[in-house]
């Protein structure tokens, strides 16, 4: 069976050439700062960590009539792609994204070829700002690269390998751990003594953990492997993470429990989903809040539940206290799921873990740029941006550059002098179009320092 097939794809002088001579690990191509240096196609046979496929390295794709030499040259480069099993796209960082950059993708957007998207000439701080861009030409996320040294091959060996490497068939497929049938990472925090031990025991519907009334018992963050039945009787695949309790910075004294608080902290930072039990026969303390928003702030989603429902006094107006502490402490985030459960009993538990896969999906859900586009225009027309100082703000385009936390980037003229208020509708504006819910969803201003922009005035 032959080599699969890859093609550099890029407009003149973005660095195809020098990829191609690295991936060959040979200087077949001429490499030169004047563009248009290739016309041809050239073929070469690559090697890249083990991996080895043919590499085609095009002319650079310009936008000319059909008849003439550079006309010519971009027939060569789409007959390249037709040929291919993948198409390396290269932008050139340090230059940022070019209205050719926009056309090119627009074109390999309409084939049918799978693309890996890469920022050439990455390297140091200069590129930033053209890696940032490149995110919105609706080709996933560029790899940050250096073709001159070298830099990002693992990563490019990571994007490639899917399209190109041939395994086995007996060979079993790697687990996407972005899948919905991915095991939940789930960890179970809270203050000491609030039945989080007891609590993975009874789903586990066994005595896997130790417990007890003395406080600090649990140590260690222990995960284990656990199959949870759905409402339809299929079996949901679940790692369970419990976690030491974790008390004010105050009473943190003897060293093994200050290890045993970082080790669960450490444990949120692995998990997709923490749940926050609280002591119903508690209520609800400032300590409780710091660990919420330290949560959130990591990015991960947040399932809050009262825990020894079953002895709680006055249980109606406790639950509203708690509401009303989490909408006031929790001011970025409204709306973070509240349940009652009972580890003694088991009572809510099967909700409980129902909500904790809803909101891993919410966390992990991908909006296309479509949908973005039609949501941002909505958002903007209903309420236009404010004119800090008599200066417009012009918001040009929103794109989602990773998910789990959803996260977007949004770019334009001067929109790093939007308010924070402002800043905080289209947040909540997002999360109510694509059902987020409260789960952490982060927005970055970015404003292009471009010398030939014009729209400044």
């Amino acid at each position: 069976m032959p080599n699969p097939t890859v093609a550099i794809i890029g407009r003149p002088n973005v660095g195809k050439s020098t990829l191609f001579n690295r991936l060959v690990g040979k200087r077949l191509a001429l490499v030169d700062d004047q563009p248009g240096v290739t016309r041809d196609r050239r073929e070469g046979e690559a090697t890249l960590l083990g991996m080895d496929f043919r590499i085609i390295d095009t002319a650079g794709y310009e936008d000319d009539d059909a008849a003439t030499l550079p006309g010519r040259m971009r027939a060569q480069t789409e007959a390249a792609v037709a040929d291919s099993d993948v198409a390396l796209f290269l932008i050139d960082a340090r230059a940022g994204v070019t209205p050719l950059d926009e056309e090119i993708s627009r074109w390999l957007r309409s084939t049918d070829r799978p693309v890996v998207l890469m920022a050439n000439k990455a390297e140091g701080r200069a590129g930033e700002s053209g890696i940032l861009e490149a995110m919105a030409l609706g080709l996933g996320d560029p790899i940050p690269f250096s073709a001159e040294h070298g830099e990002g091959l693992v990563d490019l060996f990571e994007a490639l390998r899917p399209h190109i490497d041939r395994p086995d068939a007996e060979e079993e497929p790697e687990e996407d751990p972005e899948s919905p049938d991915a095991p939940l990472k789930l960890a179970v925090v809270g203050r000491p003594n609030a039945g989080k031990s007891t609590l993975i025991n009874k789903l586990l519907g066994q005595d896997r953990l130790i417990t007890g009334p003395e406080a600090g018992i649990t140590r260690d963050s222990i995960a284990i492997d656990w199959d949870w039945t759905d409402a339809e009787g299929k079996p949901r695949a679940v790692r369970l993470i419990d976690t030491a309790g974790m008390r004010k910075k105050a009473r943190v004294q003897e060293k093994l429990e200050k290890l045993s608080v970082a080790d669960a902290l450490h444990a949120v930072d692995f998990a997709e989903v923490v749940v926050l039990l609280l002591d119903a026969t508690r209520g609800m303390e400032v300590q409780d809040l710091k660990i919420a928003d330290r949560v959130l702030q990591e990015g991960r989603a947040l399932v809050i539940a009262l825990n020894k429902w079953d002895v709680a006094e006055d249980p109606s107006k406790l639950f509203n206290g708690v509401k009303g502490a989490l909408d006031e402490g929790l001011a970025q985030v409204k709306g973070v799921p509240l349940l009652t459960v009972s580890a003694a009993t088991g009572k809510g538990l099967d909700m409980l873990m129902k909500v904790a896969f809803e909101t891993r999906e919410a966390w992990s859900r991908r909006i296309t740029t479509g949908q973005l586009n039609r949501w941002f225009e909505r958002a903007i027309e209903a309420n236009p941006p404010p004119a800090p100082g008599g200066k417009r703000i012009k918001p040009r385009y929103v794109t989602q550059n990773k998910s789990r936390p959803p996260s977007f980037i949004l770019f334009g003229t001067r929109v790093d002098l939007l308010p924070v208020s402002y800043q905080r509708y289209l947040v909540n504006s997002l999360r109510r179009e694509f059902d987020f819910g409260a789960v952490p969803v982060r927005l970055t201003l970015r404003a292009p320092k471009n010398p030939f922009d014009h729209d400044k005035h």
